[in-house]
């Protein structure tokens, strides 16, 4: 795994969540790196998140280190800013840095008061113990309902040498395009200027993190986080941005896929193709239908090739389409013909529908050019559960 230079990460149990799991995260860069950051569509907004857009403006965009709480999400409670400000003052004080530079992030349950002081008393231990090769820790600290830790990395070369990107990333639950209830860290040893590295950011969150859906939920802390600290010695000029958009954008849907391959009870990861449409905004508001459909998501579950489902989702989202014009594909196999049932086989369309990643394909016959590819899971009772016992 390579990580990029210049950060320094650690994690430990602070007693946040029952569970006797590290629930506290730290990512330090050496030097202060250069930030941008996108989040939350929801009215409802985390104290941390609002701290952390504050910090974002006041410092100019850069930030030293973000520390991260799973199992609570610090929202919706009377002390909430006391306690996100308290944290990075704290934290600023031990590592020689300014509160501006400290970015914090929660994730966790709603509604219940964070004790500041379970963070304030690991922070000794969290400093203590910072290293470059502890990024996997930091991505399996920051899990919720996630069943599995989710990381990727990716180097490339610059006009100048190589430089390279690495990204953590959690959520399960509460997924819907406009973020999620997921947190993101990303990073590169690039130097890139906060204004570029924000573009760079939007585009690729645009094509991953906005085209990914669990259940339609947006949650109050998602936030995806972009740092570069150009510890590589290597900036990235205007030649490189192309090279360099394309890692981002590759490295931030594998996250995104990583999401929703771990859904909530989810068995299957589904990847919905749309194409044909007059525009790629289009395509994306039926891939969103159909992704968010739950029946669309009980039939995959189910192993039923009901392209039915698929093409009403489409019906309803607010696109204009000739249905005769529509052909649809499940696992590469023609379902429906121009708006109505094709020939196929139903049992081996059935078995096909068992593969672990289903493909559904909406294809517009004509000219238009708009295009896109989603993410989504299937919907299963273990979703029911998890999400019932979440609290207590």
């Amino acid at each position: 795994m390579k990580i990029p230079q210049g950060y320094r990460f650690a994690s430990t149990y602070a007693g946040i969540r029952k569970e006797r799991k590290d629930d506290l995260a730290l990512i330090v860069s050496d030097p202060p790196a250069a930030a941008a950051a996108v989040f939350t569509t929801n009215r409802v907004q985390a104290a941390p998140l609002r701290v952390g857009r504050e910090h974002l403006a006041r410092s100019g965009g850069r930030v030293r280190a973000v520390l991260v709480n799973a199992g609570n999400a610090n929202c919706a409670t009377r002390t909430g800013l006391q306690v996100a400000r308290k944290c990075c003052r704290e934290l600023a004080r031990r590592l020689g840095a300014k509160a501006v530079e400290i970015f914090p992030s929660s994730t966790g349950v709603i509604g219940v008061e964070l004790d500041v002081e379970l963070i304030i008393a690991r922070l000794p231990d969290l400093v203590a113990h910072l290293a470059p090769d502890r990024l996997p820790d930091v991505a399996d600290a920051i899990m919720t309902t996630d069943t599995v830790p989710k990381i990727a990395t990716r180097e490339l070369k610059l006009c100048g040498g190589s430089v390279r990107i690495a990204g953590v990333t959690k959520g399960a639950g509460m997924i819907h395009p406009n973020m999620a209830t997921t947190l993101a860290f990303l990073m590169t040893d690039a130097a890139i200027a906060p204004a570029v590295l924000r573009r760079l950011l939007v585009n690729a969150v645009e094509q991953s993190y906005h085209r990914l859906s669990v259940d339609g939920d947006t949650s109050t802390n998602d936030t995806v986080l972009l740092l570069a600290n150009g510890a590589s010695g290597r900036r990235l000029g205007p030649r490189d941005r192309p090279a360099f958009q394309a890692a981002l954008d590759d490295l931030a849907a594998d996250l995104a896929r990583q999401i929703a391959r771990d859904g909530e009870g989810a068995r299957t990861l589904v990847t919905i193709e749309v194409e044909g449409t007059r525009d790629d905004a289009a395509a994306a508001a039926i891939a969103r239908s159909i992704a968010n459909s739950p029946l669309v998501k009980t039939a995959i579950a189910g192993r039923d090739p009901n392209w039915g489902r698929v093409l009403v989702a489409a019906g309803y989202a607010g696109v204009e389409f000739d249905p005769a014009k529509v052909d649809i594909y499940l696992q590469g196999v023609k379902v429906c013909e121009r708006g109505l049932a094709a020939d196929f086989p139903e049992e081996e369309m059935e078995r096909r529908l068992a593969a672990p990643e289903c493909a559904i394909r909406f294809v517009i016959r004509g000219r238009g050019e708009g295009r896109t590819r989603f993410w989504t899971c299937d919907l299963t009772e273990g979703y029911v559960h998890i999400n019932a016992d979440y609290r207590t």
